[in-house]
């Protein structure tokens, strides 16, 4: 492929990012959100603010991971200013341990609801509300014409979503520019150092328009997202030739 073929390539995927939902990233909000290793596999390499993001889980456990991981990016969305909106029916949370991610839990608003069927449409109502940083939603159930009423929502304020889908049924197709699944891994401590280690989790992107899905293995720590290096010790014969 000739440099001409290559720039006639690149010139077309940047226009035809716009009609995705992903817009063009001001200098201001260039460096709210950063995943380490997984940046490169976005549009523009960065992650994509001002559009809504899907979260599935279908054990506690996937939950309480997704719960974290989205925690992570919200704090990072947060860092310039802004409230964020955690919505829900069971509030399954605990607002002290935002901290963790550098979130003041008094800046995150918490609207508990009685009923499943309200929650996307307060979600919509939210994400209309120029100035939040982020929209947080608990709910089982999204289809396609709801998600797109969201991800128009976004379009003109510019806020990001995410909707956290704890359901054991096909997900179907959606309108969000991303599909995740986070799965939770054992902590590791510093060698020599009692006490509970960095946050630690297994990230499949399973769907991002005009990326690159994949699966990588993350931590927290120090207020970032870091890579997790394999133990070759720990690995088999086959594996460690794999590595290098």
């Amino acid at each position: 492929m000739s440099m001409d073929q290559r720039n006639i390539i690149a010139r077309l995927q940047q226009e035809i990012l716009p009609l995705q939902g992903f817009k063009p990233v001001s200098l201001d909000a260039a460096a709210d959100v950063r995943l380490g290793p997984m940046d490169r596999t976005f549009p523009n390499r960065r992650f994509p603010t001002g559009a809504v993001h899907e979260f599935l889980s279908s054990a506690p456990e996937q939950s309480a991971a997704t719960a974290g991981f989205v925690s992570a990016i919200a704090g990072m969305l947060m860092q310039k200013g802004g409230v964020g909106i955690w919505i829900g029916c069971r509030r399954t949370i605990f607002p002290p341990a935002l901290k963790a991610f550098g979130i003041d839990p008094q800046r995150m608003l918490f609207v508990d609801l009685l009923q499943e069927k309200e929650l996307l449409w307060v979600m919509e109502e939210a994400l209309r509300t120029e100035g939040l940083a982020a929209v947080i939603c608990e709910s089982p159930g999204l289809d396609f014409t709801a998600s797109r009423r969201l991800q128009l929502a976004v379009e003109k304020s510019r806020v990001t979503g995410f909707v956290l889908r704890h359901t054991n049924r096909s997900p179907g197709t959606v309108a969000c520019v991303t599909r995740w699944r986070i799965t939770p891994l054992p902590s590791r401590t510093e060698e020599g150092m009692p006490g509970i280690g960095f946050l630690r989790w297994n990230v499949s992107l399973l769907k991002v328009r005009n990326g690159q899905p994949g699966s990588w293995d993350m931590e927290w720590r120090e207020g970032s997202f870091r890579g997790i290096v394999p133990d070759l010790k720990s690995l088999s014969g086959e594996q460690r030739r794999k590595t290098g």
